[in-house]
């Protein structure tokens, strides 16, 4: 059976991304494991390693062109969802949207939508009773 094992993620400027995303992928339970000017990567226990590289060419990722969307981790309270989007707000990075509640996925979806300096999307959500 396969599993999920890392992610990958280009930037353009890996000490800059690096410093950028450490405060939230701390906040969401990863060890930064390594930190160089030619890759850094985070581990969590029983989750998928989090590795940045550099780019090859310049420019940014852009929503909503082919390629990823977006990255979305499942909090355990509204609470939580709040205190991530401050943390990545006072990181750097951009308020794609605040927190707020997502009627049209479900009655209980609420979630928050920040994007870094590579146009990196990251949301976190809270559902309590999962996918209705």
């Amino acid at each position: 059976m396969a599993t999920f094992d890392h992610l990958g993620i280009t930037v353009a400027d890996v000490p800059r991304a690096s410093a950028q995303l450490n405060p939230v992928f701390e906040a969401l339970g990863y060890v930064r494991a390594h930190d160089a000017d030619d890759h850094a990567y985070w581990r969590k226990p029983d989750e998928p390693e989090i590795l940045l590289y550099p780019a090859r060419e310049e420019g940014m990722h852009r929503h909503g062109r082919v390629g990823w969307q977006h990255l979305a981790y499942d909090v355990g309270s509204r609470e939580e969802v709040d205190r991530l989007h401050d943390i990545a707000i006072a990181a750097g990075w951009t308020e794609v949207r605040g927190p707020k509640e997502y009627p049209r996925y479900t009655e209980r979806y609420y979630a928050a939508f920040v994007e870094d300096d590579n146009g990196i999307r990251l949301e976190f959500m809270h559902n309590p009773h999962g996918w209705d």
